[in-house]
């Protein structure tokens, strides 16, 4: 790719991260290299293990067993912080090697405090420039939706768990 762009999956609805995997998909297929980073997942979501087994495909480590934030106490928030801002850092160092970079639900980390808008700006600004960015999750910001080449929003109509039915494996994560 000679000038890669920059794709938001936003919204209330399903299929954010789906539309990701797929484009990693479609990338490697083609012979390209991804990287693949989580935010806010618990690194057990179904995509992962398929995501592992691919060529060409890197997917950075998740933390294990990570609460919901409304579940979380104030230092919990301060360590996941830390935590995915050190990520976030180490994914940029790499990216320059690979064709693709999907961070997803980096929007839901930014809207919650965990990665500052700053910190995803400069990067999108700085970003290699043959690099395919991927960024998913609810409500970007001006800033991001500007500097977006491609904007899709998943709007939810009807979802089971409006009806109490919980996230199932192999369809929901």
């Amino acid at each position: 790719m000679k000038n890669g762009l920059i794709h938001i999956y936003c919204g209330d609805g399903k299929g954010k991260t789906t539309a990701a995997v797929g484009l990693a998909v479609r990338c490697v297929g083609g012979g390209g290299k991804v990287l693949f980073c989580q935010f806010l997942k618990d690194g057990e979501s179904c995509e992962n293990f398929c995501l592992k087994n691919l060529e060409n495909v890197s997917v950075s480590p998740c933390p294990e067993n990570i609460k919901f934030t409304f579940r979380m106490n104030e230092e919990e928030k301060r360590a996941a912080a830390e935590y995915y801002t050190e990520l976030f850092e180490n994914v940029c160092k790499n990216a320059a090697d690979y064709d693709l970079l999907i961070l997803d639900e980096v929007l839901d980390a930014v809207n919650v405090g965990f990665l500052s808008e700053k910190t995803l700006e400069h990067f999108i600004e700085n970003k290699p420039e043959t690099l395919e960015v991927v960024l998913t999750g609810r409500d970007p910001n001006e800033y991001l939706c500007e500097k977006a080449d491609y904007i899709t929003e998943m709007k939810k109509l009807k979802h089971p768990y409006d009806r109490g039915i919980q996230a199932r494996r192999l369809v929901d994560k």
